[in-house]
């Protein structure tokens, strides 16, 4: 660890340095440029060093895309088509030599190790800074830091706490434990807080708020079990009035979202700096170009309440013979449904369905239909909708189209489940559930008042998955909730090739989607069988490259 953090790190900002000089320094120079021992001569290589942070945080683990995009195919709600360290954890066959966990470590600990140079260093600008960028540029690194051991704890337990550039005989640490990370964790979003802007001009769009510190720090107090923490962060986030749920929640996920009020934090894309990501190849049907290797499951589709606002086991409004009707708009804006026009194509995954429907020309062509036909279309008959814009048709593969790291629904959300947790079950409880499920194009029942505690709980668990599947929440919300291993194993069902489900499944207080009362539930798609060992699988495994270099290490049970 300690190789990692003192070389490439510092090679990295040496780098930046030197790629951002210009050309008549260069010449002038030659010798007297950035180092480790002479950068942050002043304020523009400091606020250089700090955009590198936020690189950094958009580091794609897999398929060219953001980690939090992946990240849910290693849940129930999601699947990847890859043979990959990332299906391998989905289905419960990994071990400490995975890939995918491996990426989360190394680029986690990249971040912070960029985070820890730049605090270790900063000092050597302050006298040609403004007050005001460094005290922000100080707290932009320790917001940093915090979120990506927010990450690492959540993902692997306890973790090695390096808080300073480590030297040469520095490297070998031992796990510090998951809590005293945590208590590390909201300390420093307290102090960064503190000096972090409420908001930025144009120029500085996509930095770290005031309001992005609290939230992540609600986040990280609820996932710890902390319900007082996360509900008086989450109520630092409300009162603030900075911030309101978009109006449309499907443009929320497209271009035309991307300066919303309810987006807290996201990365920031840009392809004239070659910036991009290729969410959109991965989760588009065969039709629009795409691949389809990420897609959601039958079970998640299954899930959505109808507009009366019960599920769909006990709602009159469900038709199993038209399923997609008369339910949660979140769905169609969330999952890609089949009859649907998906990126200007008839979406139809029914196996009969040879020709579909064009849309892009005038009128619509019938064309073969890939998504039926093709041996890599969706595996469930299901595609994600979120993220994909026609904006991208001509590039499917260079998106530029920001990620939402945080945004306000989530943190109206975890106000909510903090509350009800704390057994707090007031006025401000339903405010925020009812926010959500009553924002203009949703327009759900608000939820009945007088409800038990674990009435408020089957609600807010449920809201969090219609509200944020696709959005790399779904892994910690199962583990947290200890529900994983009733999710995680069996069969990861895909929808009936030829056909519908003739009744609906029983929905359960998680909102969870039970088969056996369906007559013919041996019609469904079965994508793999998955395993979930509950003595195990609630962490991830360290990276067998560090326990075999650093002895001080120990592997998390099991691997």
């Amino acid at each position: 660890m300690k190789k990692y953090i003192k070389g490439c790190f510092i090679v990295a900002f040496v780098a930046m340095g030197l790629s951002a000089c210009k050309k008549d320094y260069l010449d002038k120079v030659p010798l007297s440029g950035p180092s480790d021992q002479t950068f942050f001569a002043n304020q523009d290589e400091l606020l250089l060093a700090v955009n590198g942070i936020y690189s950094a945080m958009a580091f794609h683990p897999t398929d060219d895309m953001p980690f939090l995009m992946t990240i849910d195919a290693a849940t129930d709600i999601g699947w990847d088509r890859n043979t990959s360290g990332l299906q391998s954890l989905g289905k419960g066959n990994q071990d400490s030599n995975n890939d995918y966990a491996r990426s989360y470590w190394t680029n986690f600990y990249r971040l912070i190790g960029r985070c820890n140079f730049i605090l270790d260093n900063a000092e050597k600008a302050k006298s040609s800074t403004s007050p005001e960028i460094y005290a922000r540029s100080i707290a932009e690194a320790r917001f940093a830091r915090a979120f990506a051991y927010h990450n690492l704890i959540e993902l692997f337990g306890g973790v090695p706490l390096v808080t300073k550039t480590l030297g040469l005989n520095d490297g070998q640490l031992p796990r510090n434990t998951k809590e005293e990370v945590l208590a590390f964790i909201l300390s420093e979003l307290d102090a960064a807080a503190a000096d972090l802007p409420v908001s930025y001009g144009a120029s500085d769009f996509g930095r770290a708020t005031k309001g992005a510190a609290f939230a992540i720090k609600a986040r990280a107090a609820l996932y710890g079990g902390d319900w007082d923490v996360a509900a008086d962060a989450a109520q630092q986030v409300i009162n603030s009035n900075a911030y309101s749920l978009h109006s449309n929640f499907a443009e929320l996920f497209s271009y035309n979202g991307r300066n919303s009020k309810e987006i807290i934090l996201s990365l920031q894309y840009l392809r004239t700096a070659n910036k991009t990501h290729a969410v959109t190849r991965n989760l588009l049907s065969r039709n629009g170009q795409g691949t389809s290797n990420k897609v959601p499951c039958q079970s998640l589709v299954d899930a959505y309440e109808c507009v009366d606002g019960m599920p769909i086991n006990e709602s009159p409004l469900y038709n199993p013979a038209r399923p997609y009707e008369n339910r949660d708009p979140r769905l169609s804006y969330t999952v890609a449904l089949p009859g649907s026009n998906f990126f200007n194509f008839q979406f139809e995954t029914h196996k009969d369905s040879l020709r579909c429907f064009n849309y892009n020309s005038t009128p619509p062509a019938r064309i073969d239909n890939q998504d039926a036909t093709n041996a890599f279309a969706t595996f469930t008959g299901y595609c994600w909708r979120k993220y994909v814009d026609l904006v991208d048709k001509a590039d499917v593969a260079r998106s530029e189209l920001n990620i939402i790291l945080i945004r306000y629904a989530e943190v109206q959300l975890i106000y909510a489940e903090a509350k009800i947790e704390k057994g707090e079950l007031d006025q401000s409880v339903y405010d925020a559930i009812n926010s959500i499920r009553q924002r203009a194009g949703v327009n759900m029942p608000s939820i009945p008042t007088g409800l038990s505690q674990a009435e408020l709980r089957s609600i807010v668990r449920k809201e969090r998955l219609y509200e944020l599947a696709m959005e790399g929440h779904r892994l910690f919300d199962i583990r947290r909730w200890k529900i994983a291993e009733q999710v995680m194993n069996g069969p990861f069902y895909g929808r009936v090739p030829r056909g519908l489900l003739v009744s609906a499944p029983v929905v359960d207080a998680n909102g969870i989607a039970h088969y056996d009362n369906v007559p013919n539930r041996a019609e469904l798609r079965v994508v793999e069988t998955r395993q979930f060992n509950a003595s195990r699988d609630y962490l991830w495994p360290i990276p067998n490259i560090e326990i075999v270099t650093d002895p001080n290490i120990t592997q998390n049970p099991g691997y």
